[in-house]
């Protein structure tokens, strides 16, 4: 279960312009409440409507004493454009704006709203006062379609309500020769999101204040439960249970005025010989209850990792894209089986960050291979280099995603929906081999042209949609996207 996302309370306002009948606004409103039930959502019904800004304040006051944290201002008439776009500023959270179809051919003299003309006036408002609502890419509706809409707006409540009582706690700077995982904090603050910078030694200070915690056992019984018996090291479980803990209790101390944190970590190459493990398979273990472990000091990437939690309400995984699929496996395993060109396909990989309820059965606590050549004696057991989680990941319709500040402090993104092929890697760490449709050139004039990081994010399901209203809501202008044939990037040569 995720414990460090927001639960959403939603309310919706009707609003009615004083020349029209309030009772139509009215029973409009109940109607959509009605649906929400339906599709088992739960709305607060505000009981005031508003039709001048003395009623906009009272109903606001209401709709917060009932503990919403979103809101959907419904539009049963054209509706009173200056009081119901103050409702946006004076209503502290996500604010959706929507509006009621026509109901009748036989009912368009006392029973015609005219929404559909109201909400032009209403964008118009917004625009004029600088506020920022989302609204629908149909916004007019029946109450079936407006308790659609109401759905789809929920994700990006959650997120947007998550975003602002974020915080980001990050250890140490990133590594020499991973400055693609660049951070200016700039981005940050203009989405509202706080961030603690400490170095590495603060961290391993906390670690030892934690030995003999008596907690310890406990999380260590935890640890062999989740894995199984002979899928983990039990004389490496202690320590990192001792790691588990200190980072626990760092995000209770140290998360201020924030009530969600998100960590970006330095996880080599002096964490595993000073710490005495590998601090993967406890990153996994956090973001499997929505606390992001990012690797290598990614802030941008831990962010990523919170907002696909958030509009997905899973957890998530952050991978390297990492390396293409060989020729003969492709033929072997991938051609004629499923539709796929081999450009399409690549292996994400990382060394073993990814949660277990997202590997197959195979997976296992190992350690780390690269590391172990570089960093313990030639020909030795592994020892310090013992903590990642490493498997296959489970087949799975996935969003590969990434919200990041580039070098010049602008935020940009890209999503692309695809999937976790059935098939086995022959690899090692936590890996798997993904499918995305055009991804080659998705690759080359997205990735590449606009000089992206290697880590993306993974959302296990499809939340492209979601996704992109959640960026377009962040004000996020470059919303990029794996385009079909036909459709040619603004750096494609038409004639290649």
């Amino acid at each position: 279960m995720l414990t460090n996302i927001p639960t959403v309370k939603l309310g919706i306002i009707a609003v009615s312009r004083d020349c029209f009948i309030i009772s139509l606004s009215e029973r409009r409103r109940a109607a959509v409440v009605e649906a929400c039930a339906k599709r088992g959502l739960d709305v607060y019904e505000c009981k005031t409507t508003v039709e001048n800004e003395r009623d906009m304040l009272k109903a606001v006051e209401e709709v917060k004493a009932a503990g919403c944290n979103a809101l959907v201002v419904f539009l049963g008439n054209f509706g009173p454009e200056t009081p119901e776009t103050l409702i946006a500023r004076y209503f502290d959270g996500p604010v959706m704006y929507a509006a009621a179809a026509e109901e009748t051919g036989d009912d368009l003299i006392d029973g015609r709203g005219d929404a559909y003309c109201g909400m032009l006036n209403c964008s118009y408002n917004l625009g004029m006062r600088h506020l920022k609502a989302w609204i629908p890419s149909y916004p007019v509706g029946t109450a079936d379609d407006l308790a659609g809409m109401i759905a789809e707006f929920r994700p990006i409540a959650r997120t947007l309500i998550g975003l602002s009582q974020l915080k980001i706690i990050t250890f140490g700077p990133r590594p020499q020769d991973f400055f693609a995982c660049n951070a200016p904090i700039k981005g940050l603050y203009e989405l509202g999101v706080e961030i603690e910078e400490n170095s590495e030694l603060d961290l391993l200070v906390a670690y030892k204040a934690h030995a003999n915690d008596p907690r310890i056992p406990e999380v260590c019984e935890d640890m062999a439960k989740e894995m199984g018996e002979g899928c983990y090291y039990p004389d490496l479980s202690a320590r990192m249970a001792q790691f588990e803990l200190t980072l626990l209790d760092w995000a209770e101390e140290h998360r201020g005025s924030r009530q969600y944190v998100a960590f970006a970590d330095k996880c080599w190459p002096a964490f595993p010989k000073e710490f005495g493990f590998e601090p993967c398979y406890v990153n996994s273990r956090l973001v499997t209850r929505g606390i992001p472990v990012s690797c290598e000091v990614d802030i941008y990437g831990a962010l990523s990792e919170y907002i696909g939690m958030c509009v997905s309400e899973d957890t998530v995984t952050l991978l390297d894209i990492n390396n293409s699929v060989p020729r003969d496996l492709y033929e072997q395993e991938i051609k004629g089986k499923y539709d796929y060109d081999l450009t399409d396909t690549f292996m994400g990989f990382h060394c073993g960050n990814t949660p277990s309820c997202k590997l197959c059965s195979n997976r296992a606590v190992k350690y780390q291979l690269i590391q172990h050549r570089t960093l313990e004696p030639a020909g030795s057991d592994p020892d310090f280099t013992r903590g990642t989680l490493e498997g296959d990941i489970a087949p799975s319709e996935i969003t590969f995603y990434r919200l990041q500040c580039d070098s010049e402090g602008n935020l940009r993104s890209y999503i692309a929906e695809g999937e976790v092929l059935p098939v086995a890697t022959r690899s090692f760490g936590g890996i798997g081999v993904f499918a995305i449709p055009e991804m080659g050139r998705f690759y080359r004039h997205v990735l590449i042209e606009k000089r992206y990081p290697h880590h993306g994010a993974v959302a296990f399901g499809h939340y492209g949609k979601a996704l992109f209203e959640v960026m377009k809501m962040l004000g996020v202008k470059d919303i990029a996207y794996n385009q079909p044939k036909g459709l040619p990037y603004p750096t494609e040569n038409p004639w290649a």
